[in-house]
C-alpha cells in the first residue's frame, strides 16, 4: 500500500521530504469514489506515519491528530511532495502534502500529529 516513491531528501535530521508518484494501480483508489478515485484522508495519514517512523522518530508511535486541513484531493497519476517535519521536544510531526503542478507546489493538505513512546 506504499506509493511509489521517486526520490527523498533529507538535508537536516528532523526534516524529510519525499517525492511520491500517484499510481492509479494503488490499493487506496479502489472503491474510493466511482466516479473520481481520490487518495483518502486515512492513506495520507498512513503514509506520514510510515515515512515519519522509518526516517525521523522510529521510536515513536502515534499518539493524536493535533489538526489537518484537507484542501485539495489528490487524484491517481499525480505527483506529490511529502514534506515532514520532526519537532521532538514537543513530540510533534507537522506534514504537508503538495501537488506539483510544472514547476508550482500546491498544499493539499497539512497538519500537526503528536507522537508517543
Amino acid at each position: 500500500m506504499k506509493p511509489h516513491e521517486i526520490e527523498r531528501h533529507q538535508a537536516q535530521p528532523d526534516r524529510l521530504e519525499v517525492v511520491l508518484y500517484l499510481d492509479p494501480s494503488l490499493f487506496w483508489f479502489q472503491g474510493h469514489f466511482a466516479v473520481q478515485a481520490l487518495l483518502p484522508g486515512v492513506a495520507q495519514l498512513d503514509w506520514v506515519m510510515l515515512y515519519a517512523r522509518e526516517v525521523l522518530a522510529p521510536d515513536y508511535r502515534f499518539h493524536s491528530i493535533q489538526n489537518v486541513k484537507f484542501q485539495a484531493p489528490l487524484l491517481p497519476e499525480t505527483t506529490v511532495t511529502l514534506a515532514l517535519e520532526w519537532q521532538a521536544d514537543r513530540q510533534i510531526l507537522s506534514f504537508s502534502f503538495k501537488r506539483h503542478a510544472g514547476e508550482e507546489r500546491h498544499t493539499a493538505s497539512s497538519g500537526k500529529i503528536r507522537l508517543c513512546r
